[in-house]
């Protein structure tokens, strides 16, 4: 059987100073990191929630809710670690995903083949990411936060 999923999440820029902007697993150099309980990653974020549509398993914040403190600042690759975990345990693996970043600032041409690399590595299947922008349009385009989208195929592992 094959499974599609679509994931989807959105982080509002960080007040406090000093927080790194992760997206894909990278660190995004001298931008502004995005407010939220873990590192906040929401390329990674649209792809666990992806994963999990597909396998019939909820979402992320189900697995991994933002007021239990085991979760505070931790990896968004450890969580992708997990759902990929939780999709096999299902019976499923991934055969490949798309994400799309959507973000006015910073420009992000230059990280999305490492971030493809990078998911890549931790999925175990074909990653590819892009980044596009508004055009200036709502708060993404103001430059409020940062949005992705992601979606991924999943395979009978028996197959």
């Amino acid at each position: 059987m094959t499974r599609v999923g679509q994931g989807l999440d959105a982080h509002r820029f960080a007040t406090r100073p000093g927080r790194p902007l992760v997206l894909g697993g990278v660190v995004v150099p001298g931008a502004a990191g995005l407010e939220g309980h873990s590192d906040a990653d929401v390329a990674t974020h649209a792809l666990c929630d992806a994963i999990l549509g597909a396998a019939g398993l909820g979402d992320l914040g189900r697995l991994f809710p933002d007021d239990d403190a085991a979760f505070e600042g931790v990896s968004s690759l450890t969580l992708l670690e997990r759902c990929r975990g939780s999709a096999s345990a299902a019976g499923y693996v991934a055969s490949n995903a798309d994400v799309t970043i959507v973000a006015q600032v910073p420009r992000l041409a230059g990280l999305l083949d490492e971030m493809a690399r990078t998911l890549t590595g931790v999925l175990g299947a074909p990653v590819s990411v892009k980044a596009t922008t508004t055009e200036g349009m709502g708060s993404i385009g103001r430059g409020e936060g940062i949005a992705a989208s992601a979606v991924v195929l999943l395979e009978d592992a028996a197959r």
